[in-house]
């Protein structure tokens, strides 16, 4: 089997840190997030991989090469020199994907599930596509995706043939697609495959049918996100046991406070509260201070007498002497807000 990762989306919420990284290779810690999704692709059964690029195509191209060799997985990558939106990206990869039933993993989240009962269901069921779904996250606006009493997709963000009875759940960005799905995508141009390709298979009659799942689920395409799951992950509130050595803190050891240390790491005999996560040649100075949720990435340094809560810390980033930094991600220069309440 298998699978794309999306990967060419601009990331605009998250600059300045997207002008450095597209999002699927975002440092998150200590590893690009990339490899988190692979895990999870390898474990349901897919043998190779492909992406497709748009923003910062040779720093995604040479990260997912690099991602996938440490896993023994072939990269096909196609690159798009202009946006071609969800749909278009899929269809980018027709060559590729069309043999056999598909996954399509989007590139901005963190997901460590189970996909292979999903995959199993789908195969059953004879349908074009199936979408993973949870239960609608609470305070969140995301479009839903309507069910009918059989798990069959009624409509997506409203569009759709609708029906009586139907209850409202959320998409993961996970899909598992029959090559059939092509025969519904536009010859060329730009296009979304939830509100566009899907809605045409349904208005033909075709089934897409919607499976929940029990998982963590989050979405890191903003700064508030991205610093709430680098917390509820160190907070141990994301089982990682799916994701097998790539999970984040493998080979790792505990350090002062409670806090998972690389070996490369210098705590020195800095105050560490935790829990926190210190990253390869990152240094902490004499009395600098890390508080709760603060995750430090490689060669980062922390001043003397410089203070941390709830803080993502970016590779190579300098924090001075006194600084106090609260609810940011920081990199380089940039201190980006981020507040989780």
């Amino acid at each position: 089997m298998k699978a794309m990762i999306l990967c060419a989306g601009l990331g605009t919420r998250l600059r300045p840190l997207t002008e450095r990284w597209p999002k699927p290779a975002l440092p998150f810690l200590g590893q690009p997030l990339l490899r988190y999704h692979l895990a999870v692709l390898k474990a349901a059964g897919v043998t190779a991989v492909g992406i497709n690029t748009h923003h910062l195509p040779e720093v995604m191209a040479a990260t997912a090469r690099a991602e996938c060799e440490r896993v023994g997985l072939p990269l096909h990558v196609v690159h798009e020199p202009i946006i071609q939106g969800t749909g278009g990206g899929i269809r980018g990869l027709r060559d590729f994907l069309a043999g056999d039933d598909f996954l399509v993993f989007n590139g901005d989240i963190l997901f460590p599930v189970d996909l292979r009962p999903v995959v199993a269901a789908h195969r059953r069921s004879g349908a074009v596509a199936t979408m993973v779904l949870m239960p609608m996250p609470p305070g969140e606006t995301y479009a839903a995706v309507e069910l009918d009493a059989g798990g069959q997709v009624r409509r997506i963000a409203g569009r759709g043939p609708g029906g009586p009875a139907l209850s409202p759940w959320h998409f993961t960005g996970v899909h598992v697609m029959s090559p059939r799905i092509f025969g519904f995508m536009s010859p060329e141009g730009p296009e979304d495959i939830n509100r566009e390709v899907y809605v045409r298979a349904l208005e033909a009659g075709q089934s897409v049918r919607g499976e929940a799942v029990r998982a963590y689920w989050s979405d890191l395409g903003t700064p508030s996100r991205y610093l709430a799951t680098v917390r509820d992950v160190l907070l141990g509130q994301v089982p990682l046991e799916g994701l097998g050595d790539a999970a984040p803190f493998t080979g790792l050891a505990r350090g002062p406070g409670n806090s998972w240390v690389h070996p490369e790491a210098h705590p020195g005999q800095a105050q560490v509260e935790g829990p926190a996560y210190l990253g390869a040649g990152c240094v902490l100075e004499k009395g600098a201070h890390v508080g709760s949720a603060v995750a430090v990435g490689a060669r980062a340094r922390v001043g003397e007498g410089a203070r941390l809560q709830r803080v993502a810390l970016f590779e190579d980033t300098q924090v001075a002497p006194g600084e106090t930094l609260e609810e940011v991600l920081a990199w380089g220069p940039h201190r980006i807000p981020a507040p989780l309440s």
